[in-house]
């Protein structure tokens, strides 16, 4: 199982998930205007222990969980790699 999270004003979801969860969580923060888009800091800088992965294109996030899975699902790995 893999977690992909996409949070609108609080890129804090993400780590609250992977603090929750065993499994690989991938962080897909939306690039905010309002603060010129240095809110995906708040994604990259999380504390000791708390490690979900930062993509911020959901297509790249949805591939890299396609790749996790495809480590341990013969079917998913030829989709993978017929797709790329």
């Amino acid at each position: 199982m893999v977690f992909i999270t996409v949070a609108g004003r609080s890129n804090a979801l993400s780590g609250f998930t992977d603090a929750q969860t065993y499994c690989p969580v991938i962080a897909c923060p939306p690039v905010g205007e309002a603060f010129g888009g240095s809110d995906v800091f708040s994604s990259l800088r999380m504390p000791s222990g708390i490690t979900p992965m930062v993509l911020p294109e959901l297509e790249n996030a949805a591939l890299a969980a396609a790749k996790i899975i495809a480590l341990s699902d013969e079917r998913i790995r030829i989709m993978v790699t017929s797709f790329q």
